[in-house]
């Protein structure tokens, strides 16, 4: 026994270390950087699963591109800084430099050289960066939203593009820059942006027209300035025929309530009016019908009007047409109650034939 007890302490379980286990990783240090998951297509084989790159990983990408360790590429930009980096990186991540890379001659360091001018230095490390790691810093997003539109267009880079574009429609927008976005949404091929951005002047138009940008844009694209101001008209167009249909429609409700509520007082009476043959309650409930109380002074009117030649009264001529066009919609009029349905529902069928 005491052996065995020995053994026991001294040599621990297999299968209680297979089953330990394993502590999770240490969570990462806070960070302000903003990094786009690399995604792409599927591996063929069946067994392969896609699993999100982890920290760590994007921080050996990161700082591959800070040390520049065996760097073969030195890319030129505006101050004529250079920046160093990788060509098979930079040939994965976009065909436009790899074609460019195919096409540089290599200098006697044994690196390659590429210019990429026209936009600040500090914007070219952050789409150079992005290569590498997908990731972004939110100052720089909103200082080089625009030139790193114009780089990821230009490189054929996608994600990028579309993180500017999102980037914009969320609040970079405004009175001052929309005219200038809009021409460079057109010029890069950014449908939704373009969109977004002709929305929101045909909005604002009258203190977007007096920016300097849409000024700018009268002198540089006047076919574009024409395009927007016909959709201008256009928009306005559309609003006053909605305004109409509104006000259409307003008088329609209106004229389906007088006719309900006329039909309600001929036939069933609703406070101190009805017909002749139907005695009236003194405690009667509300009136559910909101037309009843004007038409029943309408009626009131109609009934003691001594001016009743054509257009000698408005209030009577009204009342004349209320009952036309009773009579015109009533379903039956052998069995309606309304005064005169019958007869003027004859007198359109004689003037008809």
């Amino acid at each position: 026994m005491g052996k065995m007890s020995d053994s026991i302490t001294d040599e621990p379980n297999p299968s209680a270390r297979e089953t330990c286990p394993v502590p999770p990783p240490f969570p990462p240090p806070p960070s302000t950087s903003y990094c786009r998951p690399k995604t792409g297509p599927a591996p063929e084989a069946s067994f392969a699963t896609h699993v999100p790159v982890s920290r760590a990983t994007r921080d050996i990408w990161e700082r591959l591109f800070d040390e520049g360790y065996r760097s073969d590429v030195q890319i030129l930009t505006s101050n004529d800084v250079p920046i160093f980096a990788h060509a098979n990186v930079l040939g994965m991540a976009s065909p436009v430099l790899r074609g460019m890379l195919k096409q540089a001659k290599t200098r006697s360091d044994g690196r390659k050289s590429i210019s990429v001018k026209g936009v600040p230095h500090d914007a070219v490390r952050a789409f150079i960066r992005f290569l590498y790691s997908s990731c972004y810093e939110k100052e720089e997003m909103e200082e080089f939203v625009v030139h790193l539109l114009v780089l990821s267009h230009v490189f054929v880079v996608p994600e990028l593009k579309q993180i500017c574009i999102e980037s914009l429609e969320r609040g970079f927008l405004t009175t001052e820059n929309v005219v200038d976005i809009l021409q460079l949404a057109l010029l890069c091929d950014a449908p939704r942006l373009s969109l977004f951005c002709h929305r929101m002047i045909i909005k604002g138009f009258r203190e977007i027209s007096g920016t300097e940008g849409w000024r700018a844009m009268k002198q540089s694209h006047p076919v574009l300035e024409k395009e927007l101001l016909e959709s201008m008209v256009e928009e306005d167009n559309r609003e006053k025929e909605r305004v109409r249909r509104g006000k259409e429609r307003k008088i329609y409700l209106q004229l389906y309530e007088a006719m309900e509520a006329l039909v309600h007082i001929c036939r069933d009476g609703c406070r101190t009016i009805g017909p002749h043959d139907r005695d009236l309650e003194k405690n009667q409930q509300p009136c559910s019908y909101g037309a009843c109380r004007g038409l029943e002074q309408l009626v009131r009117h109609f009934a003691g009007c001594k001016l009743r030649v054509p257009g000698g009264c408005s209030h009577c001529k009204r009342m004349w047409q209320l009952l036309e066009l009773h009579s015109r919609l009533c379903a039956d009029s052998s069995l309606c109650r309304v005064p005169l349905c019958r007869y003027l529902l004859l007198f359109h069928v004689c003037v008809w034939i």
